[in-house]
């Protein structure tokens, strides 16, 4: 059979799924074990993780061009790192709801303007994680309330001290690293809101 071209091969899907096993369950994330039939035509596996929540990030900027970095050992890696604000939102909720829940828990900002910087799908060859990112302005600083679990720091920097930290690979998460980078971009061609561009100054 002759493969499909163009649009209905970015449609079509290729793989057959034969049976799904659920092997782990908890409140964020779910492991299926799949039996599938490749693209190819023959037998195999695939281990998927399905996240149950939205990933959030956002970029504080005050109206000095400084940002706000958050910073924590993450378990998985066994290292610490430094990450924009960031954190999950419940699907099915306004993620600008999420997003600015998360901005105040973890640094006690409040911003009175915010603008989508960035939607990326997340190692998307084993899990199905969304995420989107903010830029955040017009800020009210309040007090900080992480979770219990959580041992955070903060650094407040000049964003173009930042931006640097992403091409140095300084900060390597890979949403802070989209959604810096995103930023950095506009500013550069002149496409954010012009009381955002004032504010960081010509590039």
């Amino acid at each position: 059979m002759t493969p499909p071209a163009g649009e209905d091969a970015e449609a079509a899907n290729p793989w057959t799924v034969r049976r799904a096993d659920v092997r782990y369950d908890n409140r964020w994330i779910r492991v299926t074990h799949h039996d599938v039939l490749t693209p190819a035509g023959t037998p195999g596996i695939y281990g998927t993780v399905h996240f149950k929540n939205l990933a959030i990030g956002i970029i504080p900027v005050d109206d000095d061009g400084h940002t706000w970095l958050v910073g924590q050992y993450r378990f998985p890696l066994a290292a610490y790192s430094w990450e924009i604000p960031e954190g999950g939102g419940p699907h099915g909720v306004d993620p600008l709801e999420s997003a600015a829940r998360e901005l105040a828990e973890e640094t006690g900002l409040v911003a009175a303007s915010w603008l989508p910087l960035i939607e990326m799908d997340l190692s998307n060859s084993v899990s199905d994680e969304r995420a989107i990112a903010y830029m955040a302005w017009g800020l009210t600083q309040g007090a900080a309330a992480p979770e219990p679990t959580e041992r955070l720091q903060q650094r407040r920097l000049p964003l173009g001290e930042v931006f640097a930290m992403v091409r140095g690979g300084v900060i390597r998460d890979a949403l802070s690293v989209g959604a810096l980078q995103a930023l950095e971009l506009r500013w550069r061609d002149g496409s954010l809101p012009p009381p955002v561009q004032r504010m960081l100054g010509p590039p």
